[in-house]
Formats: structure tokens, sequence, C-alpha cells
């Protein structure tokens, strides 16, 4: 064997991890550019036939030949974004920050996806902070943009999120969320000029007309309303050609044609859904005579004074098409709110916690027949609670044997009407009931049903 001098070996192992460098180097990238196809493909799929779990296994294993790579990271956030396995995208996006270069250009993209996610999460003061630390990096970042405004709409600071969602349509003419959230908007942050431009518009208005009046305002928030409700394609369903005085296109011949409607539209509009209303309602059994006296689910009425609906009394039409009734008959109780919901269920166990237990409405009436007591007494007197939760009514009287005992009459008798059932029930012992019973008496007068005597 040759002998090989030092120097010449260690050239040769300097060599040897260039080339093992280069190598892993181009396995890496051709990793990574196996697991980008495989997601490409995905996303040209209709939604339903998504598979990423290929791509999320290749970028995984180009993980492990650089756990630091920030494109590997930035993919499999991508990935697991699509997935909506949202903890694992954040930490994913988190440690690309870690090891991203100050130059890199993806510093929006990052800090916008983590705003996306805290947005899911309904971390909304995280996602705030995300998306405006995105726009520190690119000031005209549109999904970051996008997803500022819509927070800051939620907030109901309307003027900032509509500045908001035009800087994006400015970058993205053709970006579809911000339009159609600034379209919505458009009653709450138009000035008075715009609002009388887009009233001439319509032809709701003369076209002469140079200051907007509170009955113009309101008509505007009512036509713009239909608009967004579906009154335009209510129409467009109505007539296979609607008339051409209903209905107006906006930019017609460019990529932003905005159909809305007219004076003339809009009042056909509502008068043809009034009417139609009214067929579906009766075709729920609904009689005639109360159509007109429905109200939604708040309580509130669903048709005007002129028939037409409201919009509450729009979405209510709407639902009944779909077969569902969110209406309410005159004599139905406005159901109560989860709040409420919530607060009787508290008091419920607040009441049992006191004692308390519940009876039934016959249980109810078989204390009032044997003790002649009238409810108000049964209140006022024996510790009677009643508590109304919409249309029900829930009783609860002390339980057991009580100190004072008028407060145990109703639940004496109470556990005398369940022992026909349950044979094997403690009968509660009350020597005010057990002394009227000796005499003969009854608790209450048969009168009024008021206390006979005091105890």
């Amino acid at each position: 064997m040759p002998y090989i001098k030092p120097i010449l070996l260690l050239s040769l192992a300097f060599c040897f991890l260039a080339v093992s460098a280069q190598g892993a180097q181009d396995s890496l990238a051709s990793c990574l550019e196996k697991g980008k196809q495989e997601f490409v493909s995905q996303q040209q799929k209709t939604f339903p036939r998504r598979d990423y779990e290929p791509a999320r296994k290749t970028f995984e294993r180009c993980l492990k030949l650089d756990p630091d790579n920030v494109d590997t990271l930035l993919s499999l956030g991508g990935v697991a974004m699509e997935q909506n396995h949202l903890s694992a995208a954040e930490a994913y996006f988190l440690r690309a920050i870690k090891n991203m270069p100050r130059t890199s250009p993806y510093w929006s993209y990052t800090y916008s996806m983590l705003g996306d996610i805290a947005f899911k999460q309904n971390r909304t003061n995280d996602a705030m902070k995300y998306y405006e630390k995105s726009l520190e990096y690119n000031k005209a970042y549109v999904n970051s943009l996008v997803g500022k405004a819509v927070i800051l709409e939620n907030r109901g600071n309307i003027q900032e999120a509509a500045r908001a969602y035009k800087v994006a349509l400015a970058v993205e003419p053709l970006n579809v969320v911000a339009r159609r959230h600034l379209t919505a908007l458009e009653p709450a942050y138009f000035t008075d000029e715009e609002m009388l431009d887009a009233l001439k518009q319509r032809y709701a208005v003369s076209p002469d007309k140079q200051t907007l009046s509170e009955e113009d305002r309101n008509l505007f928030r009512k036509i713009h309303s239909a608009e967004q409700r579906g009154g335009l394609d209510y129409l467009k369903g109505k007539y296979k050609t609607p008339p051409t005085d209903y209905i107006v296109t906006l930019f017609k011949g460019t990529d932003f044609a905005r159909d809305v409607l007219t004076l003339n539209g809009y009042n056909a509009l509502e008068q043809q859904i009034g009417q139609d209303a009214v067929a579906v309602f009766q075709k729920m059994k609904v009689p005639a005579k109360d159509v007109f006296k429905l109200r939604d689910k708040k309580g509130e009425k669903i048709f005007l004074p002129d028939n037409t609906l409201t919009n509450s009394g729009f979405y209510v039409y709407n639902e009944a098409l779909r077969g569902r009734k969110e209406f309410l008959l005159p004599d139905e109780s406005v159901p109560p709110t989860p709040q409420e919901l919530a607060g009787l269920a508290a008091r419920v166990e607040e009441l049992y916690r006191n004692g308390y237990t519940e009876i039934s409405e016959a249980e109810l009436a078989f204390v009032t027949k044997q003790s002649n007591c009238s409810e108000k007494t049964l209140r006022q007197d024996m510790g009677l609670y009643v508590l109304k939760t919409g249309s029900d009514t829930r009783y609860f009287v002390p339980a057991g044997e009580t100190a004072d005992p008028t407060k145990g009459v109703a639940y004496y008798y109470v556990a005398h009407y369940r022992a026909r059932r349950q044979p094997n029930i403690r009968l509660p012992r009350n020597r005010m009931v057990e002394e009227y019973h000796s005499y003969g008496f009854t608790v209450c007068s048969a009168v009024d049903g008021s206390l006979l005597l005091t105890d």
C-alpha cells in the first residue's frame, strides 16, 4: 500500500465533507421540491377530495435532513393550516421565525399566518398584534390588511375597518373578501355625498338633489339591506327577465361590475316578498288571522304596517322556505336567551342548595286541593317558588321537615302524593297540618284560599 502524506489525507477529508454536504443539500432541495409538488397537486383538487398527508410526510422527512430549515418549517406550517391542525401550524411558524434570517422575504407572510391561526382560535388580541407585526414588514400585505379590517369591523370600528379594506383593494382590486365586506359596510362609512350619489345611481332621488336628508339616509339603508340579504337574486329568480327599471348595473363592462336595486325594484321586491311570505306561513299551518301577528324569536313583529317584512321577518321567511319554524304564534312566549337560560340554571342550583325540591304541576294541584290554599298564599306564606322559563313554569318548595311548619305544608302534601306511587317514601311530620286535621280543618279557607289560622 503506497504511503499517503498527512496533508493529503486532510485534503481528501475536506473533499469528502464537501461532497457529503453537497449531497445533503441536493437531497434536501429534491425533498422540498417533491413535497411542494404533492401539496400543489392537492390544492388543484376540489376541497372534499384534498389529501395533504403525502405532502406532510414528505416535509417531515425533509425536516430530519435539516431541523432548522425555514423553508421546510413554513411548508409544514402551511400543510398543518390546510389540515386545520392550528396548534401544530403555530408551532412550525414560530420555529421558522426563530431561524429566519433578517433578509428573508417571508417575515410578513409568517406573521400573517400566525394572525390567521389566532383569529380562528378566537384570540383576537393576539391576531391583531400578529397582523400589525406583519404590516410592519410589508404595509401592503393583503391578507394582514383584511384580517386586521375584519377584527376592527367586529369591534365596531367601522371607519378604520373600511380604510383597511380600501388599502387591501388598492393592492388587490379583485380581492373578494375585502370587496364583500366593504360593500356591506357602505351605510356606516359613506359620506353624505357618497350616499347621495348612491341613491342617484339607484334612481331613488332626483338627479338635481344637492342635500341628503335623514329620510334619504334611511331609504339608502333599506335598499342596501335588501341588496345584502339577497333581494337581487330573489327578483332574478322571480322573473326570467326582471323589468329594466328594477335593477341597474354599476361599473358595467369592468371586473368590478355590480348589480344594485333601483327604488322601483326595491318597492316591487318588498311587496312581492310580503305576498309570498303570507302563502309560505299559511302552508306551515299558520291561520290566516294570525299571519300578520307573527313574531320572531325575540318577540318582535316580522311584518311592517304596510304588510312588508322587517329584516328579521325576511330571515324568518327564508327559514320557513326551508321548512324551519323560526317564528312565534300570538299565544307563544318568547324563548329565553342563552344568557337567561344560564341564569335560570344557576337559580335552580341555588334553590337545591337551600333545601328546595322541584314539584310537578300535578303535585301543586294536589297541594291546593288538599289544603284549599291558593297559589298566591302558597307563594307568600309557604315557600312556594315559581320559576318562569319561557313558555314553561317550574315549581319548587322547601323539602323535608322545616323549622317553620308553615313552610313545610306544601312538601307534606307532595310527599303523600308521591307515596301513592312510591310506598317506601319517608313521610314528613308537620304539626300544623296534623293539628288542623285533628279538628277537621283544612289549612286554608275554601272561600279565598288564605290561611285560616297562624301557628
